[in-house]
């Protein structure tokens, strides 16, 4: 298992969120699979500000306004960007999407 592969998923997560972040961490498609929703954007997933920035911009142009991860980080403090989840992005996501 190398550096960027998450742990194996406990419960389901969104496929396109999980594509999603694949494509902005430059990871092959299966990587999502193994998705969790505990991963840690920084400390697990190993985004860096680059692919955080590029997941903000795309995830409300898939997921609507409300998905707005600058928003959500520009009110938290930097223990809290640390332990930004995976959970904590589908949590933005529409109630229809949000499975």
């Amino acid at each position: 298992m190398s550096d960027r592969e998450p742990a194996l998923p406990a419960e389901p997560l969104n496929r396109v969120l999980a594509a999603l972040l694949a494509e902005v961490a430059g990871a092959p498609p299966a990587w999502a699979d193994r998705l969790a929703p505990h991963a840690r954007l920084d400390g697990d997933l190993l985004l860096d500000e680059c692919e955080l920035a590029e997941l903000a911009v795309r995830l409300p142009a898939r997921f609507g306004p409300a998905a707005d991860l600058a928003a959500l980080r520009a009110g938290l403090d930097l223990a809290a960007l640390e332990a930004l989840t995976v959970a904590d992005l589908q949590a933005l996501l529409p109630e229809e999407d949000r499975r």
